[in-house]
């Protein structure tokens, strides 16, 4: 895990990627809505911008398995389907 430091100045202070050094980072505007709790920085060097905040929540691992038909349960759904036979 990144290691997060706070500046005098209230800024973060990260290791850009960029920069290979650690560097001042900054909230740009945020278009998307979240106001204080936006989790984009962008370094005041070079502009490369990171997400800092916690982790998404996490997906199932698994998913349910889909179910499959046999012949016999294929031939009975054609039937519905199948046009209604007029008596002879």
């Amino acid at each position: 895990m990144e290691q997060v430091r706070m500046s005098a100045e209230d800024h973060i202070v990260l290791v850009c990627i960029a920069c290979r050094d650690e560097r001042i980072f900054e909230q740009p505007p945020c278009s998307d809505g979240h106001g204080d709790d936006c989790p984009e920085w962008a370094c005041t060097s070079c502009g490369t911008a990171v997400l800092v905040g916690p982790a998404p929540a996490e997906r199932p691992t698994t998913r349910p398995r889909p179910v499959r038909e046999t012949p016999a349960v294929r031939d009975l759904r054609g039937r519905d389907r199948a046009a209604a036979r007029i008596p002879a």
